[in-house]
């Protein structure tokens, strides 16, 4: 389980990020453009994804996370449900939508070497 400051921790301890509004939402940019939002009424958390990485992370158990409902979904849109997903599969997750939105400069600190 994460608490909502817990996520929003998570979120916030990537260079450049800024928490600003998103409609209801509390939203996560790196350079102007979102990579998570957050709504804490409904406890979840929604992370910007290529679709194969969604495929991945959506595999671990469809309860826990998967694709929006309708067409934002399709394009990587993932929902993760912050009272039943663990602390390591959320920065995870976070780390992939961050590093998927991010300019490479940003990103290449989290992603593996080789």
């Amino acid at each position: 389980m994460v608490t909502i400051l817990e996520a929003r921790k998570f979120a916030l301890a990537f260079p450049e990020t800024e928490e600003l509004p998103h409609f209801h939402l509390t939203s996560f940019r790196v350079k102007k453009k979102i990579f998570a939002t957050m709504d804490e009424k409904l406890k979840r958390i929604m992370v910007k994804l290529t679709v194969t990485d969604q495929s991945v992370f959506c595999s671990f158990d469809n309860k826990v996370i998967y694709p929006v409902p309708g067409g934002w979904g399709t394009k990587g849109a993932t929902y993760i449900e912050l009272a039943k997903v663990r602390k390591t599969m959320l920065k995870d997750a976070l780390t992939v939508a961050y590093c998927t939105t991010a300019p490479p400069k940003l990103a290449e600190k989290f992603l593996p070497k080789g």
